[in-house]
Order: structure tokens, then C-alpha cells, then sequence
């Protein structure tokens, strides 16, 4: 294969493994998850099912986990065949393949034993990691390290690169929290926004408890996102990838952060509601796997420009 299919493949995967994410969240949201009964991979003892919406719902989304599946494991074998050269892109179509196998599993145990709340939100968890992983191979196939130049970077500092993967891991727990906000049910533990029933600080006791724990979190979470934001524009402008990506980072956070108003103020609107919590995972998805990809970007840099200082020290020594 050439570098533009693998490119091709790497888009692909991504996008199939977005619409298996986007699935995941229908059932969730729609409470399509048992529609099937007690089945895998049947659908009330039936390969298609009948065409009522919560069956068609559960059945697309286990064709497209199907799917992605299936092209997770075409990318795995395809990069490490073809990009023997690029170890970064074979290890991220190994984690999407891996993640998926996991959230698959865990999707059908689901099914045929219901799981505890804290699991089914680890379930969410696996299935953002596989979208991540599909997204930094999609973004690493469409990046050519020959045009890398940074012998005449600035160098990036540590504590650059540790507030980056810190922000990434904490964006992981922020993501865990909401999992388990909606499989709780307790999107309506908070009426209002920004204010929790009308307090700054309610009693924190059930629902109301879990709720504004979570927004909480995601408060910090758009600190530490706006300050690597500032410094991957202003201090890091001559890196114009980690700048894009800053910038980026900031936006999705910002409208995740809107989007999460926006559930509090549909939940009587069942139409609505369910495209503002769309809205809201897809966000939060996108932000996580920026972060990650980000995550990565500065290590690779760091080393590279290490690696250039070596050569050069050595080079006049």
C-alpha cells in the first residue's frame, strides 16, 4: 500500500470508530440498550431484527462496532506491513484494535449480565480510548515527519510537556465522571446552570452530589486546557502543530462546556435533550483525543529536538 491509502485507511478507521462512539451514546441516551434482550451478537434470537426503533437503534450500533472492528484490525495489519518506518502509527492502529476488542467485550457482557453503573461508565471510557487512538493514527498518517525542522525550535520545557499529558489524563477522569453521571441518571441532579439548584454549593448527597462533582471537574479541566492553550500559542507560536492544536483544545473545551449548559436546560425536551447530550459527547470526544494526540506531539518533539542538540554539540565538539 502507498502512503496515501495508508492515510485513506487511517481517515477511514476514524471515522467509522467516531460513528461506533456516536452509536454507543444513542443507546445510552435513547435506553436502546436492552432492546435486543439478553442477546449477543442476535437480536431478540434474530440476525436482522424487527424495525422498531429501540431494535434498529442497538442492532446499527453493534453493525458499526462491527465495522470498526473490523477496519481496526485492516489498519493494525495494514501499518505494520506497510509503515515499517513509522512506529508512532503502528502503535496507535494497535491501541485503536485493542480498544475496541475491550469495549466490544465489555458491550456484550453488558447485554447478556447487566453490569453496575461504575462499569457501564468504564465501558464509555474504553470506547473514547479506541476513538482516540483512530484519531492519532488519522492525524499521524496526514503528517510528514520529513518536513519536521527543529533544530531552530525553541526547545520545549518539561513542565510544557507534563501539564500536557497531565491535562490529557485528567480530561480521561473528567470524561469517567459524565460516563457515570448519565448511567446514574443523574443529569437532573442539578437544575440550572451555572448555579446547582439556585446554590453555589448544594447539598451534596445522591444525584444533586454526583452532578456538581462533575461540574466541578469540568471547570478545572477548562483551566488547564486554556493555560496549555496560552502557552501552546504564545510561548510555543513557532511550533505551528502544537499551536493548532492549543487553539483547538480551547475551542472544543469552550463549546463542551456550552453544550453541558445546553443538557441542563433541555431535559424537558426529549428531542432537544438528546441532541445537546450528542452535541456534549462528541465534544468532550474530540477534545480527549486532541489532548492525546497532543500528548504524543510533545514527546515526539522534545526527542527530536534533543536528538538535534546531541548531533550539534557533538558536531562542534
Amino acid at each position: 500500500m502507498t502512503a496515501k491509502q495508508l492515510k485513506w485507511l487511517g481517515y477511514i478507521t476514524c471515522l467509522i470508530m467516531f460513528l461506533a462512539l456516536l452509536g454507543g451514546a444513542l443507546v445510552t441516551k435513547t435506553g436502546s440498550g436492552l432492546e435486543c434482550g439478553n442477546e449477543w451478537p442476535l437480536c431478540n434470537g434474530k440476525l436482522v431484527p424487527a424495525y422498531t426503533l429501540g431494535q434498529m437503534i442497538e442492532w446499527s450500533h453493534r453493525l458499526i462496532s462491527g465495522l470498526a472492528g473490523l477496519f481496526s484490525l485492516a489498519s493494525a495489519i495494514a501499518f505494520r506491513r506497510y509503515a515499517r518506518d513509522r512506529r508512532d502509527l503502528q502503535a496507535y492502529a494497535f491501541m485503536t484494535l485493542l480498544f475496541v476488542v475491550i469495549q466490544a467485550a465489555m458491550g456484550a457482557l453488558a447485554v447478556v449480565r447487566p453490569q453496575s453503573a461504575a462499569v457501564m461508565a468504564l465501558h464509555m471510557g474504553f470506547s473514547l480510548i479506541a476513538f482516540a487512538s483512530s484519531l492519532m493514527l488519522a492525524l499521524g498518517a496526514g503528517r510528514r515527519p520529513s518536513a519536521e525542522q527543529p533544530g531552530a525550535l525553541p526547545p520545549l520545557a518539561g513542565s510544557f510537556r507534563m501539564l500536557t499529558w497531565i491535562t490529557a489524563i485528567y480530561a480521561y477522569i473528567v470524561v469517567y465522571i459524565g460516563a457515570f453521571v448519565s448511567h446514574t441518571d443523574s443529569q437532573g441532579g442539578c437544575s440550572g446552570w451555572p448555579l446547582c439548584n439556585g446554590e453555589v454549593i448544594p447539598e451534596l448527597s445522591g444525584g444533586v452530589g454526583i452532578m456538581f462533582f462533575h461540574r466541578v471537574a469540568a471547570m478545572l479541566l477548562f483551566l488547564l486546557v486554556a493555560a496549555l492553550g496560552h502557552l501552546s500559542f504564545w510561548r510555543y507560536g513557532a511550533y505551528p502543530e502544537l499551536k493548532k492544536l492549543g487553539v483547538t483544545a480551547v475551542i472544543l473545551c469552550a463549546l463542551q462546556i456550552l453544550s453541558g449548559a445546553g443538557v441542563v436546560f433541555t431535559l424537558d425536551n426529549e428531542q432537544w435533550y438528546l441532541f445537546a447530550a450528542l452535541a456534549h459527547i462528541v465534544l468532550i470526544s474530540g477534545l480527549f483525543g486532541v489532548l492525546c494526540y497532543m500528548s504524543m506531539r510533545v514527546w515526539q518533539l522534545g526527542r527530536i529536538k534533543k536528538e538535534a542538540v546531541s548531533d550539534e554539540t557533538s558536531h562542534f565538539g
